[in-house]
Formats: C-alpha cells, structure tokens, sequence
C-alpha cells in the first residue's frame, strides 16, 4: 500500500508554474495564507517572509495573507517579519480567552483564528539553505487537485557540524522516533518521505476539525488524522529539493521526542499521562547531574469547537 501510494502521489517540486497555478486559484475562487510560526528566529525570519513577499504578493497575487505567529519572541523576531512584509501576530494576543500555551503547534492552532485562507500553508522560520518555489509547490496539489486534502514536503536535509556537511545526517528525531513510530503504528504512512517536515500545507476545511497538538507533535498527527479520516490518498507530497535549517542538541531532541510519541499514542488509544516528565543527565565532575523536564502534551480541540 504504501509503495502504490508513493508511486501516485509524490511529485516533483516544479511541476507547476506560477502562471498556472494563479489561474487554477482564480478559477477555484480559493484565498492562499502562508504562515510562519516564530520564536526567537531574528536571525532568519526576515530572509524567508522577505522572499516570500516578494516573489508571491508583490509580484503576483498567488499569497493573499503573509502570516507570523510571534510565540512570545524575547529578540526581534517580531520586528523583523513586519518590516520584511509580514502580518505579525503574537501568540497571547490571538484569541486570549482561549488561553495561551507555549510551542510550534499552538502557533499553528492559533493562526486559524487570524487567517481567511481557503488553503493555508505553513513555512518554517529558521530555514538557512531553501528557495521560493517551496510555496508553489505545497499549494500545487490542493490547487490543481479537490481530493488532496494535505501536502507534505521533502527533501535532502543536511547536517552541518563545522566543515562537517553529511546530506543525509539532519532529522534525528525523524529517523530514531518518527519513522520508527509509524512502521509500528500506520505502516501505510511509511512512504512519507519527511513525515515532520516543517514545509506543509492543508485545506482549512480539513485542518480546522482536527486536534492540534501544543508542540512538535502537531505535523505527525495532522498526518495521521487525514489518511485516519480522509483516506491515504487524501495526502500528497511534494520533492522540495534541498533544505537546511539550525539544528538542536540532543539533549533538546528528548523534549521534542516524547511529544512525538505522545501524539503518535493518543491516536493509537494508549494512555498517556496529563503530567509527563523526562528526566536526563549531564556528565559533569562530581558525577551525573540531573536535567527535568516537565512536558506538556496537550493538544488543542478543532477550531470549528471554539469558532465564535
């Protein structure tokens, strides 16, 4: 199943031109938003929203809304994005009755309630090796397709350490949890190149009736609620090329990874605990010294739940 759908659904990153893409969106009727969840990406974020600016909504008409979630940015991130083109929205001040939590996920929950897009696509803020033609190519299928309902992109994701490039060393946490999780939990969702990728994009009647995980689980159960729902052949993925990004410890990948697998669980039907925490050690003279974090594993209820 799995190889048939790869076969079937994965195309090349070009394989539609702008022109055609704008005419496939004024013939739909349909309004794009791209979004861009951010925290602490001053150094970054104004290299990706300012191409993005200016090769889709100064240019042409195919971006309709250019969306930051500031999550609470301390540098400025915020300031940033503005300038380069952005509409900025901070995390708190997005539906504040509804509380706030802290992670990527509910900065993607929350720009529902701050988007009009028909089709919103998400872009990482931290990206430092990528091209433009990543947002044509995520809108492509939604656009030129009504049964895709989610695009996944991939690509080759590098690991740079110094003069150290290994193309293929970057997504540890894809290749130790991810990929593992699914080979046991959705083996038809192994042909999912890059089944944390960041680059994604969704149609808002989909996306708006699905839990949203808080954190870093929320690309995995996007993916897994579709092909639960829709069918797998309601996804489609999208060969982006080459993209690289700033890289987390290790240390900071166990955090990452128990909300993975939290998320993986809760669709499974296995109990995870409210309270979760994960403990880790650090060599230091006198021994080991203890690292705890408390994780939050929450996940956001379908907007259409909270919609006003």
């Amino acid at each position: 199943m799995a190889q048939t759908w790869f076969d079937r659904r994965t195309h090349a990153g070009r394989r539609w031109t702008v022109e055609e893409l704008l005419e496939a969106k004024r013939a739909s009727g349909q309004r794009l938003s791209v979004v861009i969840p951010a925290r602490n990406e001053a150094a970054t974020v104004g290299d990706v929203v300012g191409r993005i600016h200016e090769d889709f909504v100064r240019r042409c008409d195919l971006v309709d809304e250019l969306v930051v979630i500031d999550g609470e940015s301390t540098d400025d991130t915020a300031r940033i994005a503005a300038e380069a083109g952005a509409t900025v929205h901070s995390l708190a001040a997005v539906r504040p009755e509804l509380g706030t939590r802290v992670g990527k996920g509910e900065a993607m929950w929350k720009a529902q309630f701050v988007t009009t897009g028909d089709l919103i696509g998400f872009v990482d803020a931290d990206l430092t090796e990528w091209d433009t033609h990543f947002v044509p190519s995520l809108f492509g299928p939604l656009l030129t397709d009504a049964s895709v309902a989610l695009v996944k992109g991939f690509y080759e994701r590098p690991f740079r350490s110094g003069s150290t490039d290994d193309p293929n060393g970057g997504g540890r946490a894809t290749e130790l949890v991810a990929r593992p999780l699914l080979a046991l939990a959705r083996p038809e969702l192994t042909a999912v190149v890059q089944p944390l990728a960041g680059e994604w994009a969704v149609r808002r009647s989909v996306y708006e009736t699905l839990h949203v995980p808080i954190g870093y689980g929320v690309e995995l159960a996007a993916l897994i609620d579709v092909a639960d729902s829709l069918g797998l052949d309601a996804i489609a993925q999208v060969d982006l090329g080459r993209r690289a990004h700033s890289h987390q410890s290790l240390h900071d990948l166990g955090p990452m990874s128990v909300q993975l697998m939290a998320a993986v669980f809760k669709r499974i039907r296995q109990a995870v605990p409210a309270d979760v925490t994960l403990r880790q050690f650090r060599a230091v003279a006198e021994g080991y010294a203890p690292v705890v974090h408390d994780i939050d594993v929450t996940e956001r209820p379908p907007a259409v739940q909270v919609a006003r």
